[in-house]
């Protein structure tokens, strides 16, 4: 078989087992096979870079990063629905409809709560897609769009230019893995999947979305050359079988029909995979679409159904306090079970204590319950004239439930953090981050290893890495033993990491990277930062008083003197490393904006810190230089503005000689 023959042949597999998984939900070729397959076409296209194709299934992750997304004005508008709230205004929707156009029937779909975009076909080949924008004027997503595996690159047998609408979703279980996954990590959370997609579809570099795992619903024909169509659901049928995934739908030829039908949605939609926030009715003939037509707005000739959130009472009988991976203490309010949205509600988030607060919710109360965007579980009032006569007003503790270390308030919020470095709550995250490539560098200690050496009992602080033993972390889930010989020699050489990243290893609040080097450099051993007063830390340059403090709780705290004792019994590197004879920045303060073509961004403030320089993230007076890539904006302005002198890449490089 030559070449080109095998290329099609394992396009066509991969393209059919991609459908069959992401849109018919039925798989007929394992993950390993898919895997082989693709990494064979991939050593086959780059052996014959000539044969690559937009369409091929190589091609769903783009390599480079964008830097902004291209305006696209929509060859057909993406119309916003006029939204409906009650069955009344739903039957004043059909007498409008009807007193224009007699005997129109409806297609009635599940209102997805997600992105609308436009995907653009051009001889049956995927070439753009664009978010909704205004409706007029979208941005060009088309290298995200891609990477989802639902939305095919290839349509046989179509028209020579095809438009079709679709909303972009995250499944509900992506996102709450995604949602534990950045807990984990201590990254901020998503509030619902829509924020999640939004997010998602918006990356500037396509690999990143192509981990959120989006999916897709077609659900109209924009523009078609030579097709020719009398009915919405005649589009959905043809869609489908050209490989689209389509929404679902049904079609009510009587008003009574149309309410059951928004009434199913609405009782059903804990079955469906994605988030829903209404129901769509829409005029199924498109001939009397095209009578009704638009207002400024909206089409006449549909309507999107609001499902009212439904409000119960239950009462509260306790509240617990949870601990997350961050340190983060949240209340939660326990609840007599109580039917929402379909589902049974026996929690509901309490936020903070300002929350608990200014509602005044206490152990005991009755209140009033709802699922916010249907998702999350929340309290929007107290039933006062059921309170109990002997209830007290609540306040968080302020130790952790979990280890008993101080809680502070945050300065700049509402949440009250637990300090405890060892504290078993935020173990996960405090030893991801410990091993981490900018923290300690153990190469080999992901989350997955991490969580494996939890659940084993192997490690409870970022310390006991240091007293493994090899046959132990051989034992674990798929480690063996040449993975654990490596794991083992990723942490010895850790051991004599720079005393900057053991700082920033600590996960202090408010030490970042830079501050880690900062420190390092002023106080040169763990012992003398151990020492060091508050007068002595705020005197350090880029050290404000809020940093100082935290620095200052962390390092007096029993537990982070334990797991010090502990590294240092293990015989890790406390000694900063000898300043490097090359300070010609010294006092100096860069500023580095615009797109980097040579270096990225943490590259050129690495070899401005390595010189005895400052890398600033805004342009003040104290600002010696700008150092300006393509597209630079506001701080290039700034820079002007003030005087300061403005380098080019060239010009930067060129003082490193």
């Amino acid at each position: 078989m030559d070449f080109h023959t095998e290329i099609d042949q394992l396009r066509r597999e991969l393209e059919r087992a991609g459908y069959e998984y992401y849109v018919l939900d039925k798989p007929t070729m394992s993950d390993y096979d898919y895997d082989h397959k693709l990494r064979r076409l991939e050593e086959l296209e780059q052996a014959h870079p000539e044969t690559v194709t937009p369409d091929s299934p190589t091609q769903r992750v783009g390599g480079q990063a964008l830097s902004s997304f291209e305006p696209v004005r929509h060859r057909v508008p993406l119309e916003s629905l006029q939204d409906v709230f009650d069955f009344d205004e739903v039957r004043a929707f059909d007498q409008r409809v009807q007193s224009a156009v007699a005997g129109a029937v409806y297609v009635v779909e599940p209102k997805v709560d997600g992105l609308s975009v436009a995907l653009e076909y051009e001889n049956g080949l995927f070439v753009r897609g664009a978010t909704r924008g205004d409706g007029q004027v979208g941005e060009d997503v088309t290298a995200n769009l891609r990477t989802v595996r639902s939305i095919p690159l290839r349509v046989d047998g179509a028209p020579e230019h095809l438009i079709v609408r679709g909303e972009v979703f995250m499944p509900k279980k992506v996102f709450h893995a995604l949602n534990d996954e950045r807990e984990r990590r201590g990254e901020a959370l998503f509030a619902n999947p829509r924020n999640a997609a939004a997010g998602s579809l918006r990356q500037q570099d396509a690999r990143i979305a192509a981990q959120r795992k989006l999916d897709i619903l077609v659900f109209n024909v924009q523009w078609s050359d030579g097709a020719a169509f009398q009915t919405h659901e005649e589009t959905l049928e043809y869609l489908a079988q050209k490989g689209f995934k389509v929404i679902p739908h049904q079609l009510c030829t009587t008003m009574d029909q149309v309410i059951g039908a928004i009434t199913q949605i609405g009782e059903e939609r804990d079955r469906f995979s994605f988030d829903i926030d209404g129901a769509v009715v829409k005029v199924n003939d498109l001939s009397q679409r095209a009578v009704l037509g638009s207002t400024a707005k909206f089409p006449r000739w549909a309507a999107a159904y609001k499902y009212p959130p439904e409000v119960k009472p239950s009462r509260l009988t306790d509240i617990v306090v949870q601990v997350g991976r961050t340190g983060v203490l949240t209340p939660k309010a326990v609840l007599e079970p109580v039917r929402l949205a379909g589902t049974t509600v026996t929690s509901a988030t309490l936020h903070n204590q300002d929350f608990i607060s200014d509602k005044d919710i206490r152990i005991g109360d009755t209140v009033l319950v709802r699922k916010a965007g249907e998702i999350i579980p929340e309290v929007l009032s107290v039933v006062l004239d059921k309170r109990p006569a002997d209830s007290r007003p609540y306040f968080l503790p302020k130790t952790c439930p979990v280890c008993g270390a101080p809680v502070e308030r945050d300065e700049d919020g509402a949440h009250m953090r637990c300090t405890g470095a060892e504290c078993p709550a935020q173990l996960l995250r405090n030893l991801t981050h410990f091993a981490s490539r900018d923290a300690m560098d153990i190469d080999g200690l992901g989350v997955a290893v991490v969580e494996n050496l939890v659940n084993a009992g192997l490690v409870k602080t970022p310390g006991d890495l240091y007293f493994l033993k090899e046959e132990d972390v051989a034992g674990l889930d798929r480690m063996g033993k040449k993975s654990a010989q490596n794991l083992m020699a990723a942490i010895r050489r850790s051991k004599d990491q720079d005393l900057a990243r053991l700082i920033y290893a600590f996960g202090i609040r408010q030490v970042g990277q830079k501050a880690g080097k900062i420190l390092a450099a002023r106080f040169q051993t763990m012992e003398a930062l151990e020492h060091a007063t508050l007068e002595e830390l705020t005197a350090v340059n880029d050290v404000g008083g809020i940093t100082a403090r935290s620095i200052l709780t962390w390092l007096e705290s029993p537990q982070s003197r334990h797991l010090i004792a502990r590294l240092r019994q293990a015989g890790v590197n406390m000694t900063a490393a000898e300043q490097g004879s090359d300070q010609r920045f010294a006092g100096m303060t860069f500023v580095l904006t615009g797109g980097l073509e040579q270096f990225t961004r943490d590259q050129a403030a690495a070899m401005i810190e390595d010189r005895g320089g400052k890398s600033a993230g805004s342009v003040s007076k104290k600002t010696t230089y700008v150092v300006a890539g393509e597209g630079a904006g506001s701080k290039l302005k700034k820079a002007l503005d003030l005087g300061i002198p403005v380098l080019t890449e060239q010009e930067f490089l060129d003082l490193m000689k």
